[in-house]
């Protein structure tokens, strides 16, 4: 993972309401695109950029391909992020 990838797949907001739908469980494509007025091969590339910056996993099973979200992802990011955060009064003493 890329924090350049990860920065731009969360730029998105379909990408970010496909990550919040994905945080009830794993959803097949099929059941992500009849979410959005949009056709299959948008929806197709805005999964892979997700993929792509390992913010979701994909698994197939018979004719189906399912989504799940990549928590270790969103661990290492908000770990990342953390270091940013001002300090506590109580750290200064």
């Amino acid at each position: 993972m890329g924090f350049p990838d990860t920065f731009k797949a969360l730029s998105d907001p379909v990408r970010r309401e496909i990550l919040m739908m994905l945080r009830s469980g794993r959803l097949s494509a099929g059941q992500i695109a009849e979410k959005f007025d949009m056709t299959n091969a948008t929806i197709s590339y805005h999964l892979t950029q997700l993929k792509k910056a390992d913010l979701v996993f994909e698994s197939k099973h018979k004719n189906f391909v399912y989504y799940e979200l990549n928590t270790s992802v969103f661990e290492e990011l908000m770990l990342w992020l953390s270091q940013f955060k001002g300090k506590d009064k109580n750290d200064e003493e």
